[in-house]
Order: structure tokens, then C-alpha cells, then sequence
């Protein structure tokens, strides 16, 4: 070095690499109405599709009658299932193995399904041909409850499949049972809880824990466009795809086009939240459509469509047993957990794990011994099951146990934070093997625990809320203080080829790095960001691996034409695979960079060190070439044994999953006569390993903690006997706005994953994981004290008026 070289924390300061809360370059043209959106594109000659959507739940198709909608000037067509059985397209895979109707095959199995598809030269017209379409319909037995759909003499509803015996994951028992999931030891697990119930010194307590039907709901809906030239032979799809490349390998196999003459665009797209992960009916009936007519055909679904047909969310029935001895130490833990998947079985979940990641249902806790039953159901429900803001079923495994802790708390009559810090897996127990099969690479509850009860002074709290009962009690008050803790482990970076694949697709990650003559920076991903900011916190994770500015660094993701195969962004995939995909292609660039760096200053490469953004010779810091300069001589220095140029691939396929935590407490205030819940403190901390841009890890938590809010206060897809949605608008459908979200206080740890590159972790999903558990543990709280043990969520203010009434709290 010299005395003209800025010291390594100040050209470090200009890299904007990791730990730097570097504002979003996305946002320039976001909050300029700069966006590129699906509905956005526009494209000569055009048409428009629209779907014939079932009324009822579970009916017949007698008979479709298409002749005044074709008889509408400016329909081109109306297709029907009989239209595509000839092309073998009436039907598709889905991500689970099982098949799905484009559009009804001979019945409907839930209200709002595909029947027909109009194709018209605008959206006007086209809604209004979808009026015209007559069809005739035979009401069929309708059963919305996954145990009656058990029943012997339930009606049956997938007759495509009613006679076979075995399914894509196992044994079915009944036409209506999709498969059977089975982690950890049975046996053992009862024994346990048999000897705890027998105990003098040991406790069972037993609870049906419901996750009720919810939505993500996600700012733009699905939709898409396609189109096909039939000179080159080429299909061309943007559209809403969380997963582009699957997209593509699938349209592939459902429709015979080479997958080398199938590009898929997914653009920018308003929120995810797993819901767009899979394949919708919309998506084929477009390119059919495309590939008849010879046109673009576009399709985007209107709010009620996407609330009532578009993937679901959890919709888990979990009957849970856990025994301890008294003093508080859990023996055992025992699940089972009732599955609607609605219609088809049409989750996104790795092909190993048919019930998602549910057996991280151990939570933060060192158990040692438990077992968990997943049953698959069919219903007339709408299909999907998708992680709407989780890795595969990981919030449903959080709520189940974070509840039992505090029903089991109550049975002990012990202090729910008591409970769980008697029971968690300490330190120095990392890597830790779960009795349900995961090793947890690492953590650090008890830390995270002490730092947030410190911070809110749980104490204290307890003591105001002691304070208020007896005021209650007294008649000076009618609102009652509940407090929620939580704390929850998730498993997120899926993952290992080994044994996590979408099928039959390994679930790696990528990134392509190309730098330029003049030190600027290409980086292309096999992610795709749904608002998650990918485009600045790679170019992070990069500015820190190959020390040129963040700025310099331009991501591109989301075109299957220029990005290298991967599997998308869902479940928290992002920083733990994608983002290793970025760290290790950097090192590949830094290892070439060195080698030219070695031949430019005449020194072997052994004689080098890195040094922020330059290598520099060892014990002559003033001898160095730096990252820019390297670039250049990349492409104009014939060094000997190397190729000219400064490019990378790395194809992550991650050892293990990772494990980010972390500790919540929410504070809220009920009023008793009118259900109504204040949430009053909310305080959140996150441990998700290493930290690349803490302000968008900021705004990550406060979105999902608002998903939280709004899937505990009243969000809930809800149906009636005869299979009718009853919260099919946004007059139903709870989404909070600034008056319900609270203010949240965020806090952190740091615990890095010990086989990560970066030991990042991820956390998109996080606070909704915790988030949910917490708030609901605040509404249950705040009964404890009259004698209540647990109620289903969600827990609108109605809801909240029945607990109070039922306890006999209106006098």
C-alpha cells in the first residue's frame, strides 16, 4: 500500500457488501409506476381469455352449450375439455404427483373450477361470452370436512382414481385418501406417553390444534401471456412463475415442445408467497389458445377468481399429545395431523415429503422422542397447499407446538417462557439431531430468549397483567391484557438433491457471473424475485466476494432464455442456495483473478492475500492489482494456462437445510363486551445467521408479521356445507391495513449456519412463522386466568366475544 491507498474499512464502506443496509436499487422504478407486470404487456394482436367458472362444489357436467358466446362478435373461441382430451391436455400433472383438470373432465369438484375457456379480442368481451356459455349441471353429495370425507359412505370424488389402491406417496385406504406421512418412532412415542399417564410424577395433555384455510392474496394476481410462433417453432410464456425454469420443463412435458423452444419470462411480480409456484389451469388454456389461433393470448384472473380457485394455505387439523414429568421436562411428543388438500393434490412440496416439512413439528425443544401421522384428504375444496410465506408446512409445525407448550404450561400451571427454557436445546447441543429426522446446523435460544424478556421486561408485563385481572374482577375495567411468546425454529434453504426434488427436479440454485472489460458486473440467478429485493442483496453478497462495488453489480433472474437453471424463490430458498450459488461463482472469479493477478505482479499465486477488493503481494502491501484492473487484463493480457475473460457458473446444491430462529413477545389488550383486540407491543427477534442488508431483513420482518396479524385477526377462506366460499371478495377477506398492523420492534442475534458460504440463513418467512404462534398465544393469554385452555384461530373479534361469553365474562 500507499499513502494514496484508502484503508481497507474505507473502500470496504464503498463495496456496499455484506452487513451494509444498502437502500433498494429496485425501487427507483417501482415508485415511479416504472414496473414491468404481466398486464403490462402488450402485444399486436392480442386476445384475451377469460374462464367459465363452476357455481357449485361438487356437480356433473351434463352438457356445455357454446353457441351464443361463439355467436358474440369478437369471441375466437371456447374451448372445453373435449376441445384438449385430443392433444392430451384436459388433464395435468400437478407438483405432488397427482393429475388435475385444465378444465372439467365430465364433473366439478369445487365451486369457482375451470369449465370453459373464451378466447376474445378484449377482456369485455370475453366476460361477457363467458354469461353466454350455458352449461347444464347435476348437483352431486357435496363434503368440505376432511374426516367425513373419510367416512365409509362418503360421496366419492376423485372417480378418475376411486380404485387405486396405491397413490404417488404410498397406500391409499378410502377414494377420498390421498396418502399417509410417517416420521419418528410409534412405538416409542406411545409407550411414553402410556408411561407418563400412568406417572404420579409425569403429565398428558392433549389438544386438537385446527390451522384453519387461508390465502396469500397477493397484490397481483396470476396471470399470464403466451405466445406462439409457428415460423421458428417457438412458445414464448410471461407470466407470474415464482419457479420459471420448472414452468418450462413442465410445458414441456404436458405439450410436447422441445423444451429448448420454450422460453418462460417471469417479469416483475407483485408478491408470491408461494401461491405462485405451481401450474394453473389459466397457464395451459393460454398457450393452447396461443398454438390455435397463432396470436398472443393473454390471461390475468380478477380478486375473487384468485381467492376462490388459486392455491390455498394450510388447512391442518393437528391432534397433538405431549408428556412431562412435572417440574416441567418434556418426554415424548405424538401428531396427527388431518391434510385437506381440497379437489387434487396439488402442494408444492419436495416429492419425499408429501406433508411438507411438518416434522420439524419438535419446534426449538429438545424432545427425544416423537412420532407424526400425515393423512392426505380430498374435499370439495379448492386445491393447492402452498407455503404461503413458509418453507413447506413449517408455520402449521410452529403454531402446533407452540401451542401445546402453553396448553402444557397451563396443565403445570408454570410460566410459558419457564416451560420452553427448561426444554430447549441448548448451545452446546449443535448440530443437533431431532427425533423426527432433522439435524439442526445450529442456534443459540436460550441468548435470544433472555435478550427479548429483558427487553420488554417480562417481569414486569406479567405483573401488570396480574394487576389487571383482579381490576377486572373488580369492575373497574372490561379489558383484559394478553401476552404471546414464542419462539420457533424453521427450516428453510430446501435443498439437498439428495432428498429434496420437485419432480424429479433436483432443488440446487445458480448464478452466472460475467464481469466486463471495464469492471462492471453481469450476475445472472435462477431465482426470481417477488419484491424480496434479490437485485440488491446479491449484488451484496457479490461486492463482498469479488470486491467491485454493489453498484457496479447488475442481477438479472426470471428469463429461462439467459438464466441458468434453478428452481425458483419459495420457502426461503433465496439467500441459503441462491445466494450460495453467488458466493461460490464469486470465489471461482477471486481464484482466476488471483491466478492473473500473480502473473501480472511476476510473484506465485501462493505469494498473494485478498484485501477487500485488490490481492496484494505479501509484505509489500504497495505491490497490488485491484479488482478493476484485473478485469481489463482479462481480456487483454494473453496469460499463460489461462482462457481470456472473467466468467463463473456455480450450481449449489447445499449440504443441509438451514435453521433461522428466533424470539417474539406480543403485548394486546381485549375488550371482553366487544372482542375487539389492540395489540399494543409486538417484539420481534431474528437470528438468520449472517446478515446481509439489515434494512431489508427490516422490512422483510414487518411484512410478515403483518401476514401474521392478519391470518390470527380474522383472514380465513371459509366455506359452507354445500361447498360455497363465503369469503370470496375483500369485503370478507381480512387484510389489514395501518390501522391494524402495529408498531413492531425488531432485534436481532447472530448465529451463523457453520456449512454456508456467507453463514446466512434466510428470513423472508420468518416472522410469519413466529409471528402467527406468538399473537395467538397473546388471545389465549388473556383468558388464562378464568380457566381457558385453548380456541381456534382465527380469532376475529366475534370469535373473541365467544370465548368471553363461554367463560362467563358478560355476567
Amino acid at each position: 500500500m500507499n499513502e494514496q491507498t484508502p484503508p481497507a474499512t474505507e473502500r470496504a464502506e464503498k463495496l456496499k457488501g455484506l452487513g451494509c443496509a444498502r437502500k433498494r436499487v429496485e425501487d427507483a422504478r417501482f415508485i415511479q409506476g416504472k414496473g414491468n407486470y404481466v398486464d403490462d404487456i402488450k402485444m399486436p394482436g392480442m386476445l384475451f381469455g377469460d374462464f367459465v367458472r363452476s357455481p357449485y362444489a361438487h356437480a356433473r357436467v351434463v352438457s356445455v352449450d357454446k353457441a351464443a358466446a361463439l355467436a358474440l362478435p369478437g369471441v375466437v373461441a371456447v374451448l372445453t375439455a373435449a376441445d384438449l382430451e385430443p392433444l392430451n391436455l384436459h388433464w395435468m400433472p400437478t407438483l405432488a404427483g397427482d393429475k388435475q383438470m385444465v378444465l372439467a373432465d365430465g364433473k366439478v369438484l369445487f365451486q369457482g373450477q375451470e369449465v370453459a375457456f373464451v378466447v376474445a379480442e378484449d377482456r369485455y368481451i370475453a366476460a361477457d361470452a363467458v354469461e353466454l356459455v350455458e352449461v347444464e349441471y347435476e348437483e352431486l353429495p357435496v363434503v368440505t370436512d376432511p374426516f367425513k370425507a373419510l367416512d365409509p359412505d362418503a360421496p366419492v370424488l376423485r372417480e378418475d382414481i376411486a380404485d387405486q389402491k396405491e397413490g404417488a406417496h404410498g397406500p391409499r385406504r378410502h377414494p377420498n385418501h390421498i396418502f399417509t406421512w410417517e416420521q419418528g418412532d410409534e412405538a416409542a412415542t406411545n409407550a411414553v406417553l402410556a408411561g407418563a399417564a400412568q406417572s404420579e410424577n409425569a403429565v398428558v395433555v392433549e389438544e386438537m390444534i385446527q390451522y384453519h384455510r387461508c390465502h396469500p392474496c397477493p397484490l397481483e394476481t396470476c396471470g399470464c401471456v403466451a405466445s406462439m410462433d409457428k415460423v421458428n417453432g417457438k412458445l414464448t410464456v410471461w407470466g407470474t412463475f415464482q419457479a420459471p425454469h420448472a414452468v418450462r420443463t413442465i410445458a414441456s412435458l404436458i405439450s410436447g415442445i422441445a423444451e429448448h423452444n420454450i422460453r418462460i419470462v417471469s417479469p416483475d411480480i407483485g408478491g408470491g408467497f408461494g401461491t405462485k409456484v405451481g401450474v394453473y389451469p389459466g397457464y395451459i388454456c393460454a398457450i393452447v389458445a396461443s398454438i390455435v389461433t397463432g396470436v398472443p393470448v393473454k390471461w390475468v384472473e380478477d380478486r375473487i377468481e384468485n381467492l376462490i380457485a388459486t392455491a390455498f394455505a394450510r388447512d391442518y387439523w393437528m391432534q397433538g399429545k405431549i408428556a412431562a414429568t412435572k417440574d416441567g421436562k418434556i418426554t415424548g411428543l405424538w401428531c396427527h395431523t388431518t391434510a385437506d388438500h381440497g379437489a387434487f393434490d396439488a402442494c408444492a412440496d419436495p416429492s419425499k415429503f408429501p406433508a411438507g416439512f411438518m416434522n420439524i413439528c419438535t419446534g426449538s425443544y429438545d424432545i427425544p422422542t416423537a412420532w407424526l401421522a400425515v393423512d392426505g384428504v380430498y374435499t370439495n375444496k379448492a386445491p393447492g397447499g402452498v407455503a404461503y410465506r413458509c418453507s413447506f408446512r413449517v408455520t402449521e409445525a410452529s403454531y402446533f407446538i407452540e401451542r401445546m407448550i402453553d396448553i402444557l404450561a397451563i396443565k403445570l400451571d408454570m410460566d410459558p417462557v419457564e416451560l420452553r427454557m427448561k426444554n430447549f436445546i441448548r448451545k452446546d447441543q449443535f448440530p443437533y439431531q431431532s427425533a423426527l429426522g432433522w439435524e439442526y446446523d445450529s442456534g443459540d435460544y436460550h441468548t435470544a430468549m433472555e435478550k427479548v424478556l429483558k427487553a420488554v421486561d417480562y417481569d414486569g408485563l406479567r405483573r401488570e397483567q396480574a394487576a389487571r385481572v383482579e381490576a377486572f374482577k373488580r369492575g373497574e375495567t372490561r379489558k383484559l391484557m394478553g401476552i404471546g411468546v414464542s419462539h420457533f425454529t424453521e427450516i428453510v434453504g430446501a435443498g439437498p438433491v439428495k432428498n429434496c426434488d420437485i419432480l424429479g427436479l433436483g432443488m440446487f440454485d445458480s448464478c452466472a457471473i460475467r464481469i466486463h472489460p471495464t469492471g462492471s458486473v453481469t450476475a445472472r440467478l435462477g431465482t426470481i424475485s417477488q419484491g424480496q429485493g434479490h437485485a440488491t442483496t446479491f449484488a451484496q453478497i457479490l461486492a463482498s466476494e469479488i470486491g467491485i462495488p454493489a453498484d457496479d453489480i447488475t442481477v438479472e433472474e426470471g428469463d429461462t432464455d439467459t438464466a441458468p437453471y434453478g428452481l425458483g424463490t419459495y420457502g426461503s430458498r433465496s439467500t441459503p442456495v441462491a445466494g450460495a450459488a453467488a458466493a461460490m461463482a464469486g470465489r471461482k472469479i477471486r481464484a482466476k483473478a488471483q491466478m492473473i493477478a500473480a502473473w501480472l505482479l511476476e510473484v506465485h499465486d501462493d505469494d498473494l492475500e485478498w484485501d477487500v477488493d485488490r490481492f496484494v503481494v505479501k509484505g509489500a502491501p504497495e505491490r497490488f492489482k485491484t479488482m478493476t484492473e484485473l478485469a481489463f487484463a482479462a481480456y487483454n493480457q494473453a496469460v499463460p494456462g489461462l482462457e481470456p475473460g472473467l466468467e463463473a457458473v456455480s450450481y449449489y446444491d447445499p449440504p443441509n437445510m438451514t435453521f433461522p430462529f428466533g424470539a417474539y413477545i406480543s403485548v394486546m389488550d381485549i375488550d371482553v363486551d366487544t372482542g375487539e383486540v389492540e395489540i399494543r407491543r409486538f417484539y420481534a427477534l431474528d437470528d438468520c445467521g449472517t446478515r446481509i442488508n439489515p434494512m431489508i431483513i427490516e422490512g422483510q420482518v414487518h411484512g410478515g408479521l403483518t401476514e401474521a396479524v392478519a391470518i390470527v385477526l380474522g383472514q380465513e377462506i371459509a366455506y359452507d356445507e354445500d361447498g360455497n366460499v363465503m369469503t370470496g371478495t375483500l369485503m370478507d377477506f381480512f387484510l389489514p391495513t395501518a390501522v391494524e398492523a402495529p408498531h413492531y420492534e425488531t432485534d436481532h442475534t447472530t448465529t451463523p449456519s457453520p456449512h454456508h458460504p456467507i453463514g446466512a440463513k434466510g428470513v423472508g418467512e420468518s416472522p410469519n412463522v413466529g409471528g402467527v404462534s406468538c399473537l395467538a398465544n397473546a388471545v389465549n393469554d388473556a383468558f388464562r386466568a378464568f380457566g381457558h385452555v385453548h380456541a381456534q384461530m382465527p380469532h376475529d373479534h366475534w370469535r373473541v366475544w365467544k370465548i368471553a361469553e363461554g367463560l362467563g365474562l358478560h355476567g
